[in-house]
């Protein structure tokens, strides 16, 4: 099941970034900055773990971004649920199926299987639309099945249509804030990027350790080859 998950990730950023008509806005995460992660974890669990799970990440690793274990357990971790469980749900796959039309997919890799960009213009793409059954709509995915969980933050978004052709081009046009949220534009952008900031560690989250490990091995590697180079002189100058 693993492998075939795996499997699946790979392939889909060939899918996400196959229509090359939606133009995407460049998510201004940065993977160094913990208290982003540290908001982005709490925005995970308290508005997207109660439909999406995370099954490849367990609570505990959230110690990695700065957070104790005491304030994992204090404001991270639900009740029932032990530090070094996987972030799962109790939702079932029926159940979501029969409300949404089909089970909401796990996020362990979301990020590295459609790119962060992709994430950042997909959370402020949402508008109004009477014509779904959800009565919401999307820029980045038409016709998305999800409702957009985020409206009393953000607002309701109405969109104005441009004169163009293409198989998108119902949805495309210009977004206008029509009923603003609890958060302004620039508060709402702030939280989706630390939103898209967790989930693109969540996706990797040794990434930083790795590199910093390829760092110190090139930099090694780096003041050893003077030293083999002389020990390669002295080995051979006698061999003519």
């Amino acid at each position: 099941m693993r492998r075939k998950l795996i499997m699946a990730a790979a392939l889909l950023p060939a899918l996400a970034h196959a229509n090359t008509s939606i133009s995407l806005d460049t998510a201004p995460i940065n993977s160094h900055d913990k208290i982003s992660l540290q908001r982005g974890a709490n925005h995970f669990v308290n508005y997207c773990l109660s439909c999406h799970s995370a099954n490849f990440m367990r609570y505990g690793r959230l110690q990695d971004l700065g957070l104790s274990e005491e304030q994992i357990k204090t404001h991270l971790l639900p009740a029932g649920v032990k530090i070094g469980d996987a972030m799962s749900i109790t939702l079932l796959p029926q159940d979501a199926k029969t409300w949404f039309g089909k089970a909401p997919p796990d996020l362990s890799v979301i990020a590295r299987a459609r790119g962060t960009d992709w994430l950042y213009s997909y959370l402020r793409g949402f508008y109004r639309d009477d014509k779904k059954a959800s009565g919401w709509n999307n820029t980045v995915f038409p016709d998305v099945g999800m409702p957009h969980v985020l409206y009393e933050l953000q607002g309701e978004q109405v969109l104005h249509h441009e004169a163009e052709k293409g198989e998108h081009a119902a949805h495309s046009g210009k977004l206008m804030l029509e009923k603003p949220g609890k958060l302004t534009p620039l508060e709402y952008d702030q939280f989706v990027t630390d939103l898209v900031n967790y989930l693109d560690y969540m996706g990797e989250p040794s990434k930083s350790k790795r590199v910093l490990t390829g760092i110190l091995v090139l930099f090694f590697l780096a003041l050893l080859l003077p030293l083999v180079i002389l020990i390669k002189k002295e080995y051979w100058k006698d061999v003519k």
